[in-house]
């Protein structure tokens, strides 16, 4: 019985719909696929905008490759991809020995290369980046898009090379490639070459398959190099690869100073001692700007602690850094690079060229503001406990960084220091503007209720003593080191001591009164009431100069006059003490404190001793007894109080 006409019309389509495919693939594995050539360079070259050449033979084959059809895979021999019109480059950008590669057959009629899979066998790859920012890896057109276009879900590794040369970062390093054996990673590497005319070094491993099309599939990375000396290691994942965005890892970081990251992240931070600190980094590589958090990061510097969360942004009109560092115990000595004030042994030990004078006190190492102008920052840093030694008791350090269009400031700068608190705001100007050789700096500071005897613990006789200092200060320079600035500085000092006690034996060596400070060695120290404490000195291009400068106890006045260079760091002082009361055996010699910030000299005024002396003598002859007289002071009596001083 003859089928129905609908049937035979439904199995002959049935049959025709199966036998298509299958002639297909006949005719596809009967074609020389050499022939096609031609057409793939070309149509690969126009879609990648650059020179694509298969020299060596190519084969089909089918497979599976997770799917109900197999897909035509297709492998090349001597696979060239060139570098973009226009570029010098030393190499071409890829030359494969084997390129494997399967295509979507449908996407074709859309003029659309559709590549599920891209395998390499040993693969030269060169990555280039120019001066002027243009690189060979960005695979976009900035005129007319072509008529084909290239879609590669993802890239198997296997062993080759790869070399990266960026003239921005003056980079030029090469990595070899080998495929091992890993559950999570897929290949390893080793890295050799030049970063900033600094040696790099290091190994690292990567996943085996880069996916491209799945943004979501994490691609693990690995890696510890050694830049100039820096340490850098990692781990984590790329989950964006196409985008070279994404970055999730744990980071590692350690060397001789964090300055020397400059040329590593272009972000600007400032010379410390070495350190070492670790935290969580992510980061989003944009095509316009990049944004990178690193938080929850915990470290040392010298002997200090840090941690806390910052925040880099790059974009117009410079990249920005935020966030806040805390330290729990933060040692004075590893302030000083911060203003090269740091000792020969922090500076070897980071490799910093020693250029302090042995004859200076005051840091001559100059700011390097040259890159004040490629960063904007805000800040936040505070140190709970900074350990206490006896030159300087500071501890609730709390500062905000602000650095603006090459113009530092720190508003506030505020810390505890000798029982009291300091609070402070200090500017410099490195944008070069006004000068382009120094800085401008301005500082207005004032210190309350600083007690003496922890601000002198070194001197034996302030143990005892109470008071309390208050203190305004408001000084402004320009220069280009802590020195030169404090050695052209104008403005002036002022301080107050009221109300407190001082130790009557360290009054009386003061004012060398020999036979008190016998009698008070016998019969023990005591306090004496401290009237008033005045200092006012005048600032101007870094010569300090005595307005007034008193002592006023209950048994003496002590007048101290006289200059401070802080050019040429020198002194020249007199300290004239007079007793009130009756002393006995009292020289009443002006003392002189001279000489030099390092070296200073203090005597006592020769020509007077000797008048005393002379007297001593001739009374001596005539009397015995009466060779005391020239040695009693009995004082010009009773002066007024802190009051009176201060109005003056």
């Amino acid at each position: 019985m003859p089928l129905p006409r609908r049937t035979r019309i439904a199995l002959a389509v049935s049959a025709v719909a199966l036998t298509l495919p299958v002639a297909a693939v006949v005719a596809l594995s009967q074609y020389d696929w050499n022939r096609a050539r031609p057409w793939l360079n070309d149509r690969i070259s126009a879609a990648i905008e650059r020179p694509f050449a298969i020299r060596g033979e190519v084969t089909l084959a089918w497979r599976q490759q997770g799917r109900w059809l197999p897909l035509p895979h297709l492998v090349a021999r001597d696979v060239r991809i060139g570098n973009p019109r226009g570029m010098s480059a030393p190499a071409e950008m890829v030359s494969v020995d084997q390129f494997a590669f399967a295509i979507e057959p449908l996407p074709l009629l859309r003029r659309r290369i559709e590549i599920p899979e891209l395998r390499f066998d040993n693969p030269a790859l060169l990555l280039q980046r120019d001066a002027d920012g243009r690189n060979n890896w960005t695979f976009k057109r900035d005129d007319q898009p072509s008529a084909w276009t290239l879609d590669v879900h993802s890239v198997v590794f296997s062993k080759g090379t790869v070399r990266y040369i960026d003239a921005m970062t003056h980079v030029d390093a090469s990595a070899q490639v080998d495929t091992i054996d890993d559950a999570r990673y897929g290949v390893a590497w080793q890295l050799r070459g030049k970063w900033n005319q600094q040696d790099v070094s290091g190994a690292g491993k990567a996943g085996a398959v880069l996916s491209l099309q799945r943004q979501s599939t994490p691609f693990p990375l690995a890696a510890s190099l050694n830049v100039g000396g820096t340490s850098i290691s990692f781990e984590g994942t790329l989950t964006k690869p196409a985008a070279l965005a994404a970055l999730d890892m744990r980071l590692k970081l350690s060397g001789p100073s964090m300055a020397r990251l400059y040329g590593l992240t272009g972000v600007l931070l400032p010379e410390t001692p070495p350190f070492a600190t670790e935290g969580h980094l992510t980061g989003n590589l944009g095509a316009n700007a990049s944004h990178w958090i690193y938080e929850r990061f915990t470290g040392k510097v010298g002997q200090s602690d840090i941690g806390g969360k910052l925040d880099f942004k790059t974009g117009q009109p410079r990249p920005l850094l935020s966030g806040s560092v805390q330290s729990q115990l933060l040692q004075v000595s590893d302030l000083g690079p911060l203003i090269g004030a740091d000792s020969k042994a922090s500076k070897e030990a980071r490799g910093a060229e020693t250029v302090q004078p042995g004859n200076r006190v005051l840091p001559v190492e100059t700011f390097r503001t040259e890159r004040w102008t490629a960063i904007d920052a805000d800040v936040n840093f505070k140190a709970a406990r900074i350990t206490r030694n006896q030159d300087l008791p500071i501890h609730n350090l709390d500062t905000q960084i602000h650095m603006k269009d090459g113009v530092l400031a720190l508003t506030p700068l505020n810390f505890d220091i000798a029982g009291g608190r300091f609070n402070s705001t200090v500017m410099l100007d490195g944008s070069g503007k006004i000068n382009p050789h120094a800085i401008r700096a301005e500082l207005k500071a004032d210190a309350r209720h600083l007690q003496l005897k922890q601000l002198f613990p070194a001197i034996e006789g302030m143990q005892a003593t109470v008071g309390e200092v208050n203190a305004d200060v408001s000084l402004s320079a320009s220069g280009n080191s802590v020195a030169s600035l404090l050695g052209a500085s104008n403005g002036e000092l002022k301080g107050v001591v009221n109300q407190g006690s001082v130790s009557k034996l360290m009054l009386e060596a003061m004012g060398l009164n020999i036979g008190s400070v016998v009698l008070t060695k016998l019969a023990g120290d005591q306090q004496v009431k401290l009237n008033c404490m005045v200092t006012d000195f005048a600032v101007t291009n870094g010569l300090m100069r005595s307005r007034l400068f008193v002592v006023d106890t209950a048994d003496a006045r002590i007048d101290i006059g006289g200059t401070v260079n802080l050019a040429d760091e020198r002194l020249d002082l007199t300290v004239r003490p007079d007793a009130k009361s009756m002393r006995v055996i009292s020289l009443r010699a002006p003392i002189y404190v001279r000489g030099t910030f390092k070296q200073p000299d203090i005597s006592v005024d020769k020509g007077t001793l000797a008048l005393r002396a002379g007297g001593a003598l001739a009374l001596a002859v005539v009397a015995p007894v009466a060779a005391i007289v020239p040695l009693v002071s009995t004082g010009p009596g009773e002066t007024g109080g802190c009051q009176a001083l201060t109005a003056r």
